[in-house]
């Protein structure tokens, strides 16, 4: 074991590492997904074993076998999180503990082996710690971190793996909207679902993000940028989108709408706007919320804002929601007041330009 835990940690030298002024070019203005750091964190873990051979080494190709059980069953979870550029220069992470713990339910649900919080933790210090130097300072820019672990055992068979490998690879990210939040375009989807009860949708795993590929097509085709999911029972009430929690605002009540969980993500977004809202003298409401109310409340006004939330996009306002049975705008298709209220409140606390009161922000670097 290292000082912070992680099993047998080494550090692979990279042979050829991105130049200074090529690395400072390519985190200037990168596309999301695209350019990675040099580095990456990995780990496996086998039956007998537990969690072993921690290595921080070069980004590079992996090697897998053909009967690798992830190809085949679709055993695997993953996370996302970003390191911020602090005022002062330092390099800080927000409620990244709450990762951590997501990561260990999706594991629960699709019987992989848990990992111990601190060497989540701690992974992605050491990461940071050679490939800090791409973390971007532009403003609301970041370094996305990807932490995932899949099956890696050959095998063809149904039953849960005997291997798994947990890695962090690390991709700079522009500001998500370069002009200021774009209200959302939406499309319902009344064919398709993305879980059901009993299903896999409260867990961060691929197969839920498959599965919404196809109607976030056919939203793209109706010139709609997310997809709107329904319940998967009666095609009544609102779910998610295909990547983002949604919130629904009533000004004159002080009251938000969200639907409950179960069978939708548990957004770390999503937790914080609880908190945020709730100190600002906001009841917040899990409940069931129908699209037939979406559509009335917004069209009599009573409604009177609606934004989505998610890592990527902090908290975006909804202008727009279609359908096969027509559209409707939600405060006449502009942001509103408190969405960017909240938006702003939170971006301020993850790039450490305001007090942190809760406990939410770790500086690493």
């Amino acid at each position: 074991m290292t000082s912070d835990g992680l099993p047998d940690l080494r550090h692979e030298p990279h042979p050829n590492p991105t130049p200074a002024a090529e690395r400072d070019a390519l985190i200037a203005d990168p596309v999301f997904g695209t350019v990675f750091t040099d580095h990456m964190f990995q780990m496996t873990w086998t039956e007998g074993r537990g969690w072993h051979s921690a290595t921080i080494k070069p980004y590079g190709p992996l090697t897998l076998s053909p009967a690798a059980a992830v190809l085949h069953y679709a055993q695997e979870i993953f996370e996302g999180l970003k390191a911020y550029r602090y005022p002062d220069g330092g390099i800080g992470l927000f409620r990244a503990e709450a990762n951590a713990h997501r990561l260990n339910l999706s594991a629960q649900r699709m019987a992989m082996p848990k990992l111990p919080e601190e060497w989540f933790l701690a992974s992605i210090r050491e990461l940071l710690a050679v490939d800090g130097e791409w973390v971007p300072s532009q403003e609301e820019s970041s370094l996305y971190l990807r932490p995932y672990m899949f099956a890696s055992e050959a095998f063809l068979g149904v039953r849960p793996a005997k291997e798994f490998t947990y890695l962090v690879i690390a991709s700079p990210a522009a500001a998500y909207f370069k002009n200021g939040p774009k209200p959302l375009n939406l499309w319902v989807s009344e064919e398709f679902n993305r879980a059901g009860p009993g299903g896999t949708g409260a867990a961060k795993c691929g197969g839920n993000y498959a599965a919404s590929l196809l109607p976030q097509a056919e939203a793209i085709e109706h010139g709609c940028d997310q997809v709107v999911f329904l319940d998967a029972v009666k095609y009544e009430n609102v779910d998610e989108l295909g990547g983002m929690n949604l919130f629904f605002v009533y000004e004159n009540e002080r009251v938000l709408y969200t639907p409950k969980l179960g069978t939708i993500l548990p957004g770390i977004t999503r937790d914080a706007i609880f908190t945020l809202a709730t100190e600002l003298g906001w009841e917040v409401r899990e409940t069931d919320y129908s699209l037939a109310r979406w559509r009335e409340d917004a069209e009599s006004g009573v409604l009177s804002e609606a934004f989505a939330c998610g890592t990527a996009a902090v908290i975006t306002p909804v202008g727009t929601v279609k359908g096969r049975s027509g559209e409707f705008k939600v405060n006449g298709g502009e942001a509103g007041k408190f969405t960017m209220q909240l938006r702003q409140t939170i971006l301020d606390l993850q790039h450490g330009r305001t007090e942190d009161t809760h406990g939410w922000t770790t500086k690493v670097v």
